[in-house]
């Protein structure tokens, strides 16, 4: 049996297809994977990508630029390295590190990229600040006049800590540091502060006895614990105190009270050697990086009173 074709009917296809014809485009800039390898990568072809900038690797892996270089950037991986290979397609993002910040991080323990640890699902989250701001300037600053109470009196009544102040808490090995940042938290209930917890290289297990600490007194209603363990890579132990400090800016520039710990900066310096070695830069004294002082002063001179 002989099919009749109408000319008609098949130039009315034709043309339903060609009017519904949709070219997409999609331009992103790319470049390759030269080398990887404990957590930094180096990549080629990415001449326009700025310092700090998000790359996207294959496998869902992202990487920040810290080296900018005649012919390559080098990076650092926020994920396994075993992932990545030679010769992967690396894509810019445009856009700088952010996390999630609000309410709805009170109560969980997340990662410095704002991604939950604690198995109790999803963050919910309205808003993202970026991780990197810089600091207020002299003309927005309140002077430090409302105290903070530790709860322990020989520091309240000798060495009082005020609102927008930083204070060093320093000593030998298992000598009560982190008691005494904990012990702060807990006295912080119906005080109206918000607390961010920093763990930066610490062990797991530490970081598990703080928040059941924290449960046990109550007071991980008002606060958030950000961790970044020893075994994560250190890329994530460099980043855990800057998005600490981001979180804890929501509150303060929302007329807010903040109180950031960061236990501690010593393991944090540490991150930021083995990260700055790896990448090649000028070692100095006892092979920490000369932007060391940097590393810090910009992150606690972003602590104010407004």
């Amino acid at each position: 049996m002989a099919v009749q074709v109408r000319p008609e009917e098949v130039s009315n296809v034709l043309k339903k297809q060609i009017e519904s014809f949709e070219k997409e485009t999609d331009i992103s800039d790319v470049g390759t994977v030269l080398m990887v390898g404990d957590g930094i990568a180096r990549v080629y072809g990415l001449s326009n990508a700025m310092a700090g900038e998000l790359l996207e690797f294959p496998n869902n892996v992202m990487g920040m630029v810290l080296n900018l270089e005649e012919d390559n950037v080098g990076c650092v991986l926020f994920g396994s390295d075993t992932l990545v290979k030679e010769g992967d397609e690396v894509k810019r993002t445009g856009r700088i590190v952010e996390v999630p910040v609000g309410d709805g991080l009170l109560g969980r323990v997340v990662d410095p990229l704002g991604n939950p640890l604690d198995g109790k699902g999803p963050i919910r989250y309205e808003k993202t600040m970026p991780v990197e701001r810089k600091a207020l300037g002299v003309v927005y600053r309140q002077p430090v006049k409302e105290p903070l109470q530790t709860g322990l009196k020989a520091i309240d009544a000798m060495i009082p800590i005020g609102r927008g102040q930083r204070e060093l808490i320093i000593g030998d090995r298992q000598t009560g540091k982190t008691a005494i940042a904990v012990d702060t938290i807990i006295n912080q209930k119906g005080q109206n502060v918000h607390c961010i917890y920093v763990a930066i290289g610490q062990k797991a297990s530490t970081v598990a006895k703080v928040v059941k600490t924290l449960e046990e007194y109550g007071a991980m209603e008002y606060t958030t614990v950000v961790a970044a363990t020893a075994s994560e890579p250190a890329p994530l132990q460099y980043l855990a105190p800057y998005s600490g400090c981001a979180m804890g800016e929501y509150y303060r520039d929302n007329g807010m009270h903040a109180l950031v710990i960061y236990d501690d900066l010593t393991k944090h310096a540490w991150a930021y050697r083995q990260m700055s070695l790896l990448l090649r830069r000028p070692p100095g004294r006892e092979a920490y990086p000369g932007d060391v002082f940097y590393l810090h002063s910009r992150l606690l001179e972003r602590a104010a009173k407004l």
